[in-house]
């Protein structure tokens, strides 16, 4: 199954990123030029996931979509490419088909509480954690693959635009904030806002950039 033309470009992917981020525009005055492009394309490639995992009213067409997104990690892990997005990604130093299996985990968890949820996420949180530290040229830490089992869950309340889950989710946000890369830390900080607004029973929307500037300072510093 097909779901893009590959004469589209990355950047109309990278694009709807920072659509949906706009905080993204200030905070990346905080990662190493060299690694922005691969790093936006990264969060791009996330977002993907998450949209066809947990997004829309009806399961069937995301599906499709994770099972079309598995066998094209695969194709990475082999050289080949069909999404754009592998223009950015599919040469860097990550384990693709360990990833590709890892999304095995993600049709179970569309319906459920977090708290039952958090354990079936752990080895697709194990595989990301694991790509994030190869992509950052950085060994995995001990809190790493904790921190984005809260990124996943996070993203799920999201798209489902549940307060009550969100709260769920804050209640058992790791503590300590300073794991994984500095553009995990970044977005890990940036999801954490929005919950918070959501929790509140408010729209979550992104932050002004007076905000988001301080805020993506200290992620980035851990």
């Amino acid at each position: 199954m097909a779901t893009t033309d590959n004469r589209e470009p990355p950047e109309s992917f990278i694009g709807k990123f920072q659509e949906r981020w706009p905080e993204w525009g200030v905070a990346i005055a905080f990662i190493s030029p060299g690694e922005r492009e691969a790093l936006e394309a990264w969060l791009a490639l996330l977002q993907e996931f998450a949209d066809a995992a947990w997004g829309g009213s009806q399961a069937a067409p995301g599906l499709a979509k994770l099972a079309w997104w598995q066998d094209e990690l695969l194709g990475w892990s082999r050289g080949a490419r069909r999404h754009p997005l592998a223009q950015h990604l599919r040469a860097q130093p990550v384990d693709w088909a360990t990833l590709g299996h890892a999304l095995n985990v993600l049709p179970a968890t569309r319906e459920g509480a977090p708290e039952n949820i958090g354990t079936t996420l752990a080895p697709l949180a194990e595989a990301l954690a694991r790509a994030e530290a190869e992509l950052a040229g950085k060994t995995v830490g001990a809190d790493d693959a904790a921190q984005l089992v809260a990124v996943l869950l996070g993203e799920r309340a999201l798209r489902h635009g549940d307060a009550d889950e969100a709260r769920r989710v804050l209640s058992a946000w790791p503590g300590r904030r300073g794991a994984g890369s500095r553009g995990r830390r970044i977005q890990a900080e940036l999801l954490r806002r929005r919950l918070l607004a959501l929790a509140d029973g408010k729209a979550p929307q992104s932050l002004a950039a007076w905000r988001a500037l301080p805020l993506a300072w200290r992620a980035a510093r851990g």
